[in-house]
């Protein structure tokens, strides 16, 4: 369950502040306010990793830069659908973002050091890949089912994000396991012999 945490906490300290924004924007809270908050939020996470002298990733910055941009965009516009379209530009960037390759290497606990680079590379496109695929669905959702986008925001963007983090999970724990176990293996053979 450790492990689990560890790869947990990166992955939502980067997207905190855009979290906050769709959940308050979900829970229909004004959006000057939703706005308000996750720019607060973000900024003061940022502020935080500076005073412990801590690098801020770029996916952290991404996340505030979509709060302030989306943000305001809401704020000039006062257009439902633009906010029901806003997500899925977010996906499209994410996802692109996502295509860096080895950008969930930083997500691997240091147990797995040495032997899960591969599978987590991979997993990283298919991370991309979900990203895109959510974007096509929401902007479908949004100009052709106005009316049932609300629940398709409710249900599957959040839950294919766990549907794959607990697939990635399982699979990249099974396959370092693995690889740890036959390199025990074999340095046991070469000590014996």
């Amino acid at each position: 369950m450790n492990n689990l945490m560890y790869a947990a906490r990166p992955l939502l300290e980067d997207f905190f502040s855009t979290l906050i924004f769709l959940v308050l924007i979900a829970l229909k809270v004004d959006v000057r306010i939703a706005t308000a908050a996750a720019i607060g939020v973000g900024v003061l996470q940022l502020a935080w990793r500076v005073m412990r002298g801590q690098p801020i990733p770029g996916l952290q910055w991404m996340g505030l830069g979509l709060v302030v941009v989306f943000g305001t965009a809401s704020l000039i516009t006062h257009d439902v659908r633009f906010v029901m379209f806003k997500p899925s530009i977010i996906y499209v960037i994410v996802g692109g973002a996502m295509l860096q390759r080895g950008w969930m290497l930083r997500y691997m606990p240091p147990v797995a050091a040495g032997h899960g680079q591969e599978i987590m590379t991979l997993f990283g496109y298919v991370w991309a890949g979900l990203m895109f695929l959510t974007a096509i669905l929401n902007a479908v959702v949004a100009i052709r089912f106005t009316s049932q986008w609300v629940a398709f925001a409710a249900i599957f963007p959040l839950a294919s994000k766990i549907g794959l983090f607990v697939i990635q999970y399982v699979t990249v724990r099974a396959i370092v396991k693995r690889k740890i176990l036959a390199a025990r293996a074999t340095e046991g053979l070469a000590q014996a012999a």
